[in-house]
């Protein structure tokens, strides 16, 4: 594509004003330390004022508790390696990635998604890049740095400005993170969040890693349309027809070989012996370990639910070696355990990140504050005698909140 040139001196100066704020923010780290002081002050003053709340479940007095007390001072130490370990967040997350890079060093996601664009009629080339953007985030780094471009690409050789395909697919795929239109591993990772802060108020409280997924799916369509309206009506008329072209190089990236094709198909065909297999070890007569017996209704499923993190590790093991060994880019054992550690390289800010939020989400359990402020907050929503239209909304808030 040709380079473009011409440049607002009005937005250049605001988005060099928005980027030295964003240097000027600490590191996410210390973010979570300042947090993390910030309720250690509010425990105190809450535990000296006598803060209090009764659970509606068990009936039982939840009382503030100070996180300089004795008692809390001594289990912040005694059980710092435990707490860093057993948030469920992070063993979810490395189990996945660890799969998760297979897939996308040999190649396989990178394939995926140059595929998933072919053939796109020009009239709905923006909610489709926008809804293939949302499903690349399955594909971790890949949505970034292959799709991003990709759509730009797209964008030209369809007669329109490459710059749409940009703002499309970036949006698509931030989008992504909070909707969805399929389940994947971050709904597995949301689980381990959203069950923490449920077991505040109700510590046997238990779900499935599907249970966000409404909401993932509402949130994917009504960005979709959304992103259609202004990228038509708003971006697409300021920007206005692309007449630059594209290079044959850039054309020829888009396209997937035979090769890659035969790799596609032994990726599909071990995609199903994954699923054929979970499905058996379900529902085989006699002997079914992901069905739970002696429960009823859904809560049969429950350990069908609760393997998903394991099946998707199998998932991505499975296709992306039976790409890679089609390919060529894996050639022995060796290549895949490279592309496990390769994987994990890429989660080593996570793993120090997770230590302070783990501890966050630990030390907000042990004050009591997370429970007193829900029960209390859920007070006077309904007292407020809201209709379900503002109820909802207001509910958003105080959870964003809290």
């Amino acid at each position: 594509m040709a380079d473009i040139q011409d440049r607002n001196p009005g937005s250049g100066k605001f988005l060099d004003t928005v980027e030295r704020l964003g240097n000027a923010l600490p590191d996410p780290v210390f973010i979570f330390i300042g947090i993390i002081g910030i309720l250690v002050g509010v425990s105190v003053c809450g535990a000296a004022a006598g803060w209090s709340a009764i659970n509606p479940v068990s009936g039982e007095a939840l009382v503030a508790q100070s996180l300089l007390s004795e008692a809390n001072i001594q289990k912040l130490f005694m059980e710092m390696p435990k707490t860093y370990t057993s948030f469920t967040p992070l063993g979810l997350a490395l189990t996945i990635m660890l799969g998760a890079g297979i897939a996308e060093r040999s190649g396989l996601f990178s394939t995926l998604l140059r595929g998933s664009l072919a053939g796109v009629p020009k009239h709905y080339l923006t909610p489709i890049v926008f809804l293939v953007g949302m499903l690349t985030t399955h594909a971790i780094d890949a949505g970034y740095l292959v799709y991003v471009p990709l759509a730009a690409v797209i964008y030209a050789s369809a007669g329109r400005h490459p710059v749409l395909g940009l703002v499309v697919g970036f949006s698509g795929a931030a989008v992504g993170l909070s909707g969805n239109l399929i389940p994947g591993q971050y709904d597995v990772l949301i689980l381990g969040i959203t069950e923490i802060g449920a077991r505040l108020i109700v510590p046997s409280w238990t779900m499935n890693p599907l249970g966000n997924w409404w909401f993932s799916l509402a949130v994917a369509t009504l960005f979709t349309g959304l992103a259609w309206v202004i990228v038509e009506k708003v971006l697409a008329p300021r920007l206005g027809p692309w007449t630059g072209g594209v290079t044959s190089g850039e054309l020829a990236a888009t396209v997937v070989t035979a090769t890659e094709r035969r790799g596609l198909q032994m990726a599909g065909l071990a995609a199903l012996a994954v699923i054929g297999g979970f499905a058996a070890l379900t529902f085989w007569p006699g002997y079914s370990p992901f069905l739970d017996a002696a429960a009823t209704g859904g809560q049969r499923l429950l350990p069908l639910f609760r393997s998903l993190p394991a099946g998707l590790f199998l998932l991505f093991v499975a296709t992306g070696w039976a790409y890679g060994a089609s390919t060529g880019s894996i050639r022995s054992h060796r290549d895949v355990v490279e592309m496990m550690v390769k994987g994990l390289e890429g989660m080593l800010p996570y793993l120090v990140l997770i230590f302070f939020a783990a501890h966050f989400v630990a030390m907000f359990t042990w004050s009591n504050l997370g429970p007193i402020a829900a029960i209390l907050g859920a007070e006077q929503l309904r007292a407020l005698n809201a209709p379900p239209a503002l109820l909802l909304p207001l509910l958003a808030t105080m959870s964003a909140w809290l």
